[in-house]
């Protein structure tokens, strides 16, 4: 009987665990998908991101046909122009250079064009992520009521009545705002 209780009980707990870790992944799951379609749609980081992979496909091709016939280049495939078009932008140009004269111009290019780039990309975005709410207030109002909403079930009563509270307000106020643009 005892073996059975414990076996029921570790099951029980398991069982908890699994609940709280499903709710914590349904919480989770939507604010992941959320985020990125946020960083998708409303920051610079998508078309910075292709004009980058643009301009290094290009960029590689140039300095690829400008070492193709040199000898002793470490450059003597595309892949190896490929490789050392990253490592020069990613590395703000510590990467093989190039022996030819053409392909050295073309690469301190691309070193300063891709290093603005690949920062540029990263800062706006976080930049603009964060900067984001503060231009939009009221999209902050519904993301805190929706991460309310999310949580329902872990807030306590205490936190439940501000949020009725805050609710029964927001609706007062837009019921407000509907009498002034439509005044019958």
């Amino acid at each position: 009987m005892a073996v059975f209780w414990l076996d029921h009980r570790r099951s029980l707990l398991s069982s908890n665990l699994m609940t709280r870790r499903m709710q914590h992944l349904k919480v989770t799951v939507p604010r992941l998908k959320r985020f990125v379609r946020d960083v998708y749609w409303h920051t610079p980081f998508t078309r910075m991101l292709l004009l980058l992979v643009v301009l290094w496909l290009l960029f590689s091709t140039a300095v690829y046909v400008a070492e193709r016939n040199i000898k002793g280049t470490s450059i003597g495939s595309y892949t190896e122009a490929l490789y050392w078009g990253v490592a020069a932008f990613s590395t703000a140009g510590i990467a093989d250079k190039p022996l030819s004269g053409a392909a050295q111009l073309l690469g301190g290019l691309w070193i300063v064009i891709g290093s603005v780039l690949f920062f540029g990309a990263i800062v706006a975005t976080v930049t603009s992520y964060f900067m984001r709410p503060l231009q939009r207030p009221h999209k902050q109002i519904i993301d805190t009521i929706e991460t309310n909403l999310e949580r329902l079930n872990e807030l306590s009563l205490d936190e439940l009545d501000l949020l009725k509270l805050t609710v029964d307000t927001l609706i007062g106020h837009v019921e407000r705002l509907k009498k002034k643009a439509n005044p019958k």
